[in-house]
């Protein structure tokens, strides 16, 4: 029962969480006005915005306008049901599961929204920052000196890479917004998970920027954001993280 509820937890967060990729990078309150069709403007009722549930049964379709209804929305729910589920199994009904769950929910947000408009909001990177190190603090999980050493060695390592691509090439190569957003990551994780996250992110962007560029027909200026490669990467360290540097420390030897 205690992972059904957890399903159900998610995919109502889910919910809420599409309403922030929607109104946050237009600066809107995420409180008011209550959900209503991006297209029309009618109010959804409560038995049509039930999560995965009211787009199966809607067809995927405004009630009012019969306009299509963006999949973003059932997958953004379906992602964030996942996430608790796993997250559930891993650490049970704690304090841990929900500062990570927390993480996670902010990760697909960020995702969303950097594939829709190439930008990471502060409004999520630096509140969590802090959130990251206060739960470092509370949490006997955690260790603040690793949290914070993770933030400083996320955010500085991006930083220099940013700072001398921009000298060397005379153009912006990573945004502001990636160096906050790893610096929260190694916040909420750690330092060790901070280079796990580069080395996969850079491996995974690196392939996916390829396979993009031919399918296109462009050359490297071709602009991808880094942020889902990086959220990506930090979901992998952290549910296998330990095991895959075990992996690697027992590989060198």
């Amino acid at each position: 029962m205690f992972e059904i509820v957890s399903i159900v937890f998610g995919a109502i967060i889910g919910s809420f969480l599409n309403v922030c990729i929607c109104r946050l990078p237009n600066d809107e309150s995420i409180v008011s006005p209550g959900s209503h069709c991006p297209q029309c403007k009618n109010p959804i009722r409560g038995y049509d915005n039930i999560p995965l549930v009211s787009y199966i049964f809607l067809g995927g379709k405004c009630r009012y306008c019969r306009r299509p209804i963006s999949m973003q929305y059932p997958l953004v729910e379906g992602v964030t049901a996942l996430a608790s589920f796993f997250l559930f199994v891993k650490f049970g009904p704690s304090l841990q599961y929900l500062f990570l769950f927390a993480f996670l929910c902010s990760l697909i947000v960020i995702t969303v929204i950097d594939l829709y408009h190439q930008i990471i909001p502060d409004v999520i990177s630096l509140p969590g920052i802090a959130v990251g190190l206060l739960g470092a603090l509370v949490l006997p999980q955690r260790s603040f000196l690793q949290a914070l050493l993770g933030m400083l060695l996320g955010g500085g390592s991006l930083f220099v890479v940013a700072t001398v691509y921009q000298w060397v090439l005379k153009r912006e190569g990573m945004g502001g917004g990636d160096v906050k957003l790893l610096a929260m990551i190694g916040a909420f994780l750690g330092w060790k998970a901070v280079i796990l996250t580069i080395v996969l992110s850079s491996f995974i962007g690196s392939v996916v920027g390829i396979l993009l560029m031919v399918a296109k027909g462009k050359d490297f200026k071709y602009a991808i954001p880094f942020g889902p490669f990086l959220s990506l990467a930090a979901a992998i360290a952290l549910f296998y993280g330990e095991p895959m540097i075990r992996w690697y420390v027992t590989l060198g030897r």
